[in-house]
């Protein structure tokens, strides 16, 4: 069996949303965020909105969220957006969605955020004279 290094990020993000497949079909809304660190998966999970309100009442959701068609749509749509990230391997990758209750149509949004870490070059990084930070001042 391969390491999850080596398989594709887009491999692994559609593992991601086939295992969420459950918890996505009904959802009304919420967000699914990946961790990303060395271009492997790390955690990944929903945030959902399972409580609708109108008007001050609480509703439950009754089978208004995604369907199992549309979930799969969403898992499509992920992977092939991956085309938009580029030159970095440190991150996160955040998709909202939302169905509209009237429609039955779904919508969705992605975000990236790359992160990187100052720990790893500033110990390379050897000035060749030492200033006070008074002097930038």
């Amino acid at each position: 069996m391969r390491a999850v290094e080596e398989m594709p990020l887009a491999r692994q993000v559609d593992y991601v949303f086939r295992q969420l497949e459950n918890e996505l079909t009904n959802a009304v809304g919420g967000t699914v965020s990946i961790q990303i660190r060395n271009n492997a998966v790390g955690k990944y999970g929903v945030k959902h909105h399972p409580i609708d309100t109108r008007d001050g009442v609480v509703n439950t959701c009754s089978g208004t969220g995604l369907s199992a068609e549309q979930v799969a749509a969403f898992r499509k749509m992920a992977v092939e957006v991956l085309q938009m990230k580029r030159n970095w391997t440190h991150g996160e990758i955040q998709y909202d969605f939302s169905v509209r209750e009237s429609s039955r149509n779904w919508s969705a949004s992605v975000m990236y955020e790359s992160n990187y870490n100052a720990v790893n070059w500033m110990s390379r990084y050897q000035p060749q004279h030492k200033t006070s930070f008074m002097e930038f001042n």
